[in-house]
């Protein structure tokens, strides 16, 4: 409220000064208003767009353009509802990925150092994800200090409210002195760094909702959430772990290896002549999995991977 009356006080006096009606000062409020830099006209150059169209399908927002025709606004729209999923998709997709290679990594080196226990937890996962955060953080944050001249911690703001997509627009980078035209480096690195950010915070909130998970499951929560993991990649991902040791690379730290292996062996159960009616297992890529050990995960599993053979059958005897 003070803010305010300081400020009605201050347009006062400027009309005063310049003698200036109060239609003239609305005027001039409105030609400023315009010639900020991010509502200037070379905002909407290709680099201008491009920035305006990666803040649309990451859902950031920072408001410091917009459409101002009806036919721009419709379009938009539409933009949005089809590349806002498929960007979505993207980056689970990319965060998956790196999640399998840093565990892969990990796993590489505790073997090379040596070390007794080689697997990687998922407690390891969660801390190198932190740190990953908070590194991206920090070199955006020395980034944007330097080239729009902004202290290390408004920097670090920015590029925290950036990556979390909350995207206020109290800060927006490349709108000082026609970056958008003038500096074409600085410009690929903004947008190089947006999206690797937004990658690797993804990758960070996989680890956290898998964490989550995990906690919450109780005494058969790595099982059900196995299990879940299993049906959403069978239907949703374009990655199907058959084998245990990149299934394991790919849920980190929450698949028993009793469950993992299951995959891997097949049930030959046959009836011999002098057990009486009594069933035996054989191995299969040598792997013994007994009666006891086998859960409905296995069967699930087993079932999701016969479906695609017969899939596979139907494919070939249709093309037939």
């Amino acid at each position: 409220m003070i803010e305010r009356q300081r400020l009605e006080l201050r347009q006062q006096e400027l009309r005063a000064r310049y003698n200036l009606s109060q239609g003239g000062y609305e005027e001039l409020e409105r030609v400023v208003l315009r010639l900020k830099p991010h509502k200037a006209g070379v905002q909407w150059r290709f680099a201008g767009s491009f920035y305006f169209a990666i803040t649309v399908i990451t859902t950031i927002g920072y408001g410091h353009a917009a459409p101002s025709t009806d036919g721009g606004k419709v379009f938009c729209m539409f933009y949005a509802l089809l590349g806002i999923p498929l960007t979505l998709v993207m980056f689970q997709s990319l965060g998956e990925r790196i999640n399998t290679f840093v565990k892969y990594l990990l796993h590489r080196a505790k073997r090379g150092l040596g070390m007794r226990r080689a697997d990687v937890s998922m407690a390891n996962m969660v801390l190198i994800g932190f740190f990953s955060c908070i590194s991206t953080l920090c070199i955006g944050a020395a980034a944007f200090s330097y080239y729009e001249h902004w202290t290390f911690f408004q920097a670090y703001y920015y590029c925290f409210i950036t990556l979390t997509t909350i995207g206020f627009g109290d800060y927006v980078a490349l709108q000082k002195d026609q970056a958008l035209q003038t500096q074409p480096q600085y410009v690929a690195f903004s947008f190089v760094y947006i999206l690797t950010g937004l990658t690797v915070i993804g990758a960070f909130l996989n680890l956290v909702v898998l964490r989550f998970m995990t906690m919450n499951g109780g005494g058969g929560g790595f099982r059900n959430v196995y299990a879940e993991v299993l049906h959403f990649q069978s239907m949703c991902s374009c990655l199907w772990y058959k084998s245990r040791e990149k299934l394991q690379y790919s849920i980190p730290m929450i698949i028993p290896r009793d469950l993992s292996t299951s995959d891997t062996c097949v049930e030959q159960s046959h009836s011999s002549p002098g057990g009486g009616g009594r069933y035996s297992d054989t191995p299969s890529h040598r792997c013994l999995c007994s009666g006891a050990q086998r859960s409905a995960i296995s069967s699930v599993s087993t079932g999701l991977h016969s479906l695609s053979t017969f899939r596979g059958l139907m494919k070939r005897r249709s093309s037939v």
